[in-house]
């Protein structure tokens, strides 16, 4: 049986420039299926907005997804750190209802001075009062879904996403494959350890990740350090991984629903690539 697998960019795409409402209207004309509405500065749109962009997706098949604020610490040391946190990912689940957005991505802190397993103590502690606070609130439709950290001082390896994704209701895992890759020193290398990763995520969260589910990824190549992610780069730069035919070779082995956000500088255009490889594999299986 053939899986579903979407496509698109993360933000506007580059070559877009109408409203953010009217976008899923140019990502659709691309022959696109996915856009990652990108709110890492802040959640700035509006309820009408909101509602607007989410019926332009409705009426395009465009599978929405957020990305909440790159400034939210769920392990800081300070309470009103942790406090201003959780009143963005409160917005971003606000503004996610509003333009149906299946996912709120979000990276979920740093270990500073904790241990890593102090930090997930913090965080837990955090995502209680979260989800206490959104209940209150009567926010309902949403879905976190903390993603893989690339730097090694970050709260987010894939085991961490995973004890997370597994504690809590409302919650799901983005897997960031550059990100895994770049936190690793370069450890995605092919097909094994892409099978040992989706394994993982199977056997741990089940029906969370996979089919009727659809699991969300991000993909890039990446430059890293000793110290994880450096550099984004386009998928030409082929130095640089992790690969993508042999991700796309396991998902579609597997019988995956995923979506699949294209993170390179070239966005739109690499997302076109990536679909252009994924409909090859199809071919030559058959499909």
């Amino acid at each position: 049986m053939k899986n579903m697998i979407n496509f698109g960019p993360a933000g506007n795409p580059l070559g877009f420039n109408g409203q953010t409402v009217d976008v899923c209207d140019y990502i659709r004309g691309l022959g696109l299926n996915a856009y990652e509405y990108q709110a890492t500065y802040g959640v700035k749109i509006q309820k009408p907005s909101g509602l607007k962009l989410g019926e332009n997706a409705r009426n395009n098949r465009v599978k929405i997804s957020m990305h909440g604020p790159y400034y939210i610490n769920l392990s800081a040391q300070k309470d009103d750190v942790l406090e201003r946190s959780i009143e963005r990912l409160i917005q971003s689940a606000r503004a996610a209802e509003w333009m149906d957005a299946y996912r709120i991505v979000f990276h979920p802190g740093f270990y500073t001075k904790y241990t890593p397993q102090e930090a997930m103590q913090r965080c837990k502690g955090a995502i209680n009062d979260l989800l206490e606070k959104l209940d209150s609130l009567g926010i309902k439709k949403f879905t976190f879904a903390p993603e893989t950290t690339g730097k090694r001082s970050q709260l987010g390896s894939l085991d961490e996403i995973i004890e997370i994704c597994r504690s809590f209701p409302h919650f799901a895992p983005t897997i960031d494959f550059a990100h895994v890759h770049a936190r690793g020193r370069g450890c995605v290398k092919g097909t094994d350890e892409y099978h040992r990763i989706l394994s993982k995520l199977e056997d741990e969260l089940g029906a969370m990740v996979k089919n009727p589910e659809t699991l969300h990824c991000h993909f890039t190549r990446i430059e890293y350090t000793d110290a994880g992610e450096r550099k984004h780069h386009v998928l030409q730069e082929m130095e640089y991984g992790p690969p993508l035919e042999p991700l796309l070779e396991v998902l579609v082995d597997g019988g995956w629903n995923a979506t699949i956000i294209c993170e390179t500088p070239f966005l739109e255009k690499d997302a076109l690539l990536m679909k252009a490889v994924h409909e090859k594999i199809l071919e030559k299986k058959g499909f």
